[in-house]
């Protein structure tokens, strides 16, 4: 059991992108989904499918994308954490690395990338930043 799935989201993908992997399997659910969804629409992984083996827990498939040999996601980092939660209005939401990366939300609207957030003038709890 994991106690902070988005954490162990994001230490996979962190790990398969320095070990050179063009794939890594993550749990299924619907958080884990929501933000591999921001993730494919922003461009930083190329997509993910379900998988479903007789027997077995549901898993994600992600496919890492690579530009000339070097991960897309230089660095990705977990915000808000289960010991302390982070909040952001859109007004105090800062760019990232000067708007080359993304901050991702959860808001009343869903789960959404910071320019998203501010063209639905919404804040939420700020679960990762990318880069």
């Amino acid at each position: 059991m994991v106690n902070d799935p988005i954490g162990d989201l994001i230490a996979r993908i962190k790990n398969a992108a320095a070990r050179g992997r063009s794939k890594v399997s993550t749990p299924a659910s619907k958080m884990r989904a929501r933000l591999l969804d921001v993730l494919a629409d922003e461009g930083y992984i190329r997509g993910y499918h379900l998988v479903e083996k007789p027997g077995a827990f549901p898993e994600f498939e992600v496919e890492l994308k690579y530009f000339d040999g070097a991960p897309v996601i230089v660095e990705i980092s977990r915000v808000s954490k289960p010991g302390r939660r982070v909040y952001s209005s859109i007004k105090d939401l800062k760019p990232v690395k000067n708007g080359l990366g993304i901050s991702i939300l959860s808001t009343p609207k869903g789960v959404m990338s910071d320019t998203a957030a501010r063209d639905a003038n919404v804040g939420g709890e700020v679960l990762c930043r990318v880069y």
